[in-house]
């Protein structure tokens, strides 16, 4: 059946461009698709239509694209909000490999309660598509993809790779074990939904070698083989902390970056995520390559001494989305990384401006080379970038045509009520003292700034209705 959605919608189909049309008309066709715009007077003719099923966003009320998560760690789920005081390499040993374990060595049973509480909880923060990193064990990660599968949430299933541990229990043991399973795992996976309609099918397999210290030079390559055989998408850690770049640099006597692409896993179909010691020039050989960056900014906060490059890795090109990355991340709902991503770029900018304030008051006005800094762009970026990246970035960033309302695109929304309309008053944190009507950019930017879960009365994904 096709459904007609009449009210108001927002998007950003542009990086920095917000998109308000009030009193419109979408039509989505039987797979779940935009069929297109349409005249909301012919609108009203069409919701008489036995089959044409009429869905009418209430006045106060608007629909935008769900939120793509493009980095999470989904058995650190069980451990949420736990030891952020540790370094990276620490907290992996002390917290993340052990609760990765545990789920391997019960997948149907704990590993099953996990991923569903995460299912749900996505669903409920409005995000339709997550990148996930799984654990090693071929049957755990397939419980996690039937479970994203049954939700109806766009799942990219990631099963580690990795032949080297410091803790000697979990690890796979060997470089030729770990390929063999990866490549089980994509036909595992992709036979979950290979009897389904394309329009179904939610799940797909991801290469994903955890990171370089965990991964030999041999899985590497083998894995960048494997990418190009079976056309699959590949994920990592990339320059995430000062600690694991100094460790790759010491064992491997280049940066990790080097690695990555003399393994061939540097792709138009890779994301990588954090980036936050890639300088310009590490920013542009991935702009070229077509590599995506998921920006994490609250797990940048607790393990990288130094926040990501956002405005200059945006300003030359690459394909940026947002990450919560969970568990590292202690919040699953992209709406924080949001407004977590503009507020490290505040800092930056503020930290900019005062250094070229400094550098003018010490250095001679005359033939001071500093001057030309004046001319240089903000590094903060705007609450409409922000939304941009959570959304159409993320979708491109995975290869969806959802993100934004065009015809063609899947129809992944989630609908966002202000108000509620029988006593007028704004729902949960949002106070408003002056009746709403149409949907204006001060009330996207309100709830931008406060909005939360009481905020989201509908999400869709593929046409489907999940909440």
């Amino acid at each position: 059946m096709k459904n007609l959605f009449i009210g108001s919608f927002v998007d950003t189909p542009q990086l920095g461009k917000l998109r308000i049309v009030n009193d419109q008309a979408l039509l989505v066709d039987e797979q779940g698709n935009i069929a297109g715009a349409i005249d909301v007077d012919e609108a009203v003719s069409l919701s008489d239509n036995p089959q044409i099923q009429t869905f009418r966003v209430p006045t106060g009320s608007f629909l935008i694209p769900t939120f793509c998560d493009l980095h999470l760690h989904a058995p650190q789920y069980l451990y949420l909000g736990t030891g952020l005081h540790l370094p990276l390499m620490e907290w992996l040993n002390e917290y993340a490999f052990k609760a990765e374990e545990k789920i391997d060595d019960d997948p149907e049973g704990l590993g099953h309660r996990v991923y569903s509480s995460l299912a749900n909880r996505l669903i409920r923060s409005g995000t339709g598509a997550a990148l996930l990193f799984g654990t090693i064990c071929e049957e755990s990660n397939l419980v996690l993809a039937e479970t994203f599968q049954s939700a109806g949430l766009r799942g990219f299933i990631g099963k580690l790779s990795m032949d080297k541990s410091s803790r000697p229990t979990y690890v796979e043991a060997s470089s030729d074990a770990s390929l063999s399973a990866a490549e089980r795992f994509i036909h595992r996976c992709r036979d979950i939904v290979k009897a389904l309609p394309a329009n179904k099918q939610f799940v797909e397999p991801v290469l994903t070698p955890r990171f370089v210290p965990t991964c030999s030079d041999e899985l590497l390559s083998g894995l960048g083989r494997l990418a190009s055989k079976h056309g699959v998408k590949i994920q990592s850690h990339l320059a995430e902390a000062r600690d694991q770049v100094n460790w790759v640099k010491l064992e491997r006597g280049v940066d990790d970056i080097d690695v990555f692409d003399r393994s061939s896993l540097l792709t138009s179909r890779t994301v990588q995520a954090h980036c936050t010691f890639l300088d310009p020039s590490s920013l542009v050989v991935l702009h070229e390559k077509g590599t995506a960056i998921a920006h994490c900014p609250l797990s940048n906060v607790y393990f990288s001494s130094q926040p990501f490059r956002l405005r200059e890795a945006l300003d030359l090109g690459v394909n940026v989305g947002l990450g919560s990355d969970v568990a590292g991340g202690y919040t699953a709902d992209i709406m924080n990384a949001m407004r977590q991503a503009v507020i490290a770029s505040r800092i930056r900018e503020s930290y900019r401006s005062e250094n070229e304030q400094e550098i003018q008051r010490t250095q001679p006005l005359e033939g001071s080379s500093s001057q030309s800094t004046n001319q240089s762009t903000t590094l903060a970026v705007h609450w409409t970038e922000a939304l941009y990246l959570a959304t159409k970035g993320g979708a491109e960033a995975l290869g969806l045509s959802s993100g934004s309302f065009i015809p063609g695109a899947a129809f992944d929304a989630q609908q966002i009520s202000l108000i509620d309309n029988m006593s007028g008053k704004g729902i949960g944190q949002l106070d408003f003292f002056e009746p709403v009507t149409n949907i204006t950019e001060d009330l996207i930017e309100k709830w931008w700034c406060l909005g939360n879960e009481q905020n989201r009365t509908g999400v869709w994904v593929q046409g489907c209705k999940l909440l």
